[in-house]
């Protein structure tokens, strides 16, 4: 195998805190496109003539290249350089932002769509690879992811509430155009204070057809997974080209295992608490679908709410998160361990779901809501302590490549939790309307069911982290600023807490 020379250490950044802030901006961007097109989408289907099938892919088309790209994404910011990435990614998703803003037709608006997704890979990719390179120390890294952690959370919820604001007062062309402002800032800002580096360059894994089998392959699974609503589980369509992603990805693992420059190298997955990690991550955020976007058409189909009354009533959920990442989380993660702490946050997001599985059907929002959204917190313990531990077998040379493969994981599982827990719902709900049962009550009984299979999987996940993830050794108590003895699975610095 030829000798690659290890790049330079990037120049410092100006201002830690500035470039950290660019970052978080440049995910709150990609955030709000995310959630504030749900609401948009009644007028934009009576605005451009888009058919029901049709419309479901202004949300598809975006996940499709999303999910696709980002493990690409991150390697190449490894090899190229993950400033050069970020940037690159910002520009094309503020230029696809004005041209979906500017649609005119649904094919435009998809093309616009899909450009948008690919942006969103490129800048989401690196971004926590830059992250964690740019701050080594496990302190300063675990209130810096923490706070990556928090925009990504809060962002989702703001989406909703400025979705309905803008489109009600103004018009659906908003949602994309309020995105150039941000990212013409982020770009001007992140030219100045993101650390420079040259990257590994392409020749230490310009693996061409291992990108090629990878970005098929996910491609074409998400695609498929994300019609299954469409085209049910056991369709031609579903099994056949669910089949053929499976031997594309299997293709690209027997390829890294013997390619003398992989895209990929397979020594990123052995830290146990890399793959536990991505493992676990994959089964909250399937679970986590239930709450994020049931509870919101709960309100909306069965309690009457409007979409900025909807988003307004998810904000307090967003705070309790809020207050928990950027208040404790680091803290705790730091004296207890992120495995603690990830273990304690999945246990209260059991309770939320458990709670929900017993919503009445004409719910109080002050007395069965309002205690689910402050149960939310959480998400604040659970996310950071798991993006540590995704990245915690991180080295400078394959930061970005981790963070890729951090995020391709949620995109997976939140495609596989769309897919599941909306057709049970779904079924569940016809069942009843077909019993007799009223429209609000059918609706309900469906979502007692996806909140019941979502806390099946939020008690997987709670296993997987207390044997795969589980110390070596018993932790003690240190100061809150004191590094944490390395993990088993970790290989160096610990980080103190993630997304």
């Amino acid at each position: 195998m030829p000798a690659v020379s290890t790049p330079p250490p990037p120049t410092a950044s100006r201002s830690p805190l500035l470039a950290l802030a660019v970052i978080a901006a440049g995910l709150l961007m990609v955030v709000l496109d995310g959630s504030i097109v749900t609401v948009a989408m009644p007028a934009i289907q009576q605005d451009l003539g888009f058919s029901p099938t049709g419309l479901s892919w202004v949300v598809n088309a975006y996940l499709v290249a999303f999910g696709s790209l980002l493990l690409l994404a991150g390697r190449l910011g490894d090899l190229i350089g993950r400033r050069r990435m970020f940037l690159a990614g910002t520009a094309v998703f503020t230029a696809a932002s004005a041209l979906a803003a500017a649609a005119t037709t649904p094919a435009v608006l998809l093309a616009a769509r899909f450009l948008q997704g690919i942006g969103s890979a490129m800048a989401s990719a690196v971004g926590l690879g830059i992250l964690v390179m740019l701050f080594p120390a496990p302190g300063e890294r675990s209130r810096a992811i923490a706070v990556f952690s928090f925009t990504g959370a809060a962002g989702a919820s703001v989406g909703q509430v400025l979705g309905g604001v803008l489109t009600d007062a103004l018009s659906w062309h908003w949602i994309f155009l309020i995105n150039l402002p941000i990212g013409l800032v982020v770009l001007a800002v992140a030219l100045r204070v993101l650390p420079a580096d040259r990257g590994l360059g392409l020749a230490a894994g310009a693996d061409v057809l291992g990108a090629l089998l990878v970005t098929a392959g996910l491609m074409l699974g998400i695609s498929t997974v994300v019609q299954i609503g469409s085209y049910g589980w056991t369709s031609a369509h579903t099994l056949g080209l669910g089949a053929v992603a499976v031997v594309l990805l299997a293709g690209f693992v027997l390829r890294q295992a013997t390619a003398r420059t992989p895209l990929m190298p397979l020594h990123v997955l052995r830290p146990r608490g890399v793959w536990g990690a991505n493992l676990v991550q994959a089964l909250m955020v399937a679970a986590l679908f239930s709450f994020q976007i049931l509870v919101a058409l709960h309100l909306q189909q069965v309690l009457g709410y409007g979409a900025a009354r909807t988003g307004l009533a998810m904000l307090p959920a967003a705070a309790a998160i809020g207050a928990v990442s950027l208040g404790v989380s680091a803290r705790l993660s730091a004296r207890f361990g992120e495995q603690r702490v990830l273990a304690v946050g999945i246990v209260l997001l059991i309770g939320v779901l458990g709670l929900l599985v017993r919503l009445p059907v004409h719910a109080h929002y002050l007395t069965d809501l309002l205690p689910v959204m402050l149960l939310a917190a959480g998400f604040g313990l659970a996310l950071p302590a798991l993006t540590a531990l995704g990245m915690s077998g991180a080295k400078e040379a394959d930061a970005g490549l981790a963070s890729g493969l951090f995020n391709t994981t949620q995109q997976i599982g939140m495609a596989l939790g769309v897919a599941t827990l909306s057709t049970l719902a779904a079924s569940r709900t016809r069942g009843l309307l077909a019993a007799g049962q009223s429209r609000a009550a059918a609706l309900t009984g469906g979502y007692h069911l996806a909140f019941a299979v979502g806390t099946g999987l939020l008690v997987a996940a709670l296993a997987v982290s207390l044997t795969v993830l589980r110390r070596s050794h018993r932790a003690h108590p240190v100061p809150a600023d004191h590094p944490v003895p390395a993990d088993d699975t970790a290989p160096t610095a610990t980080p103190a807490s993630a997304r």
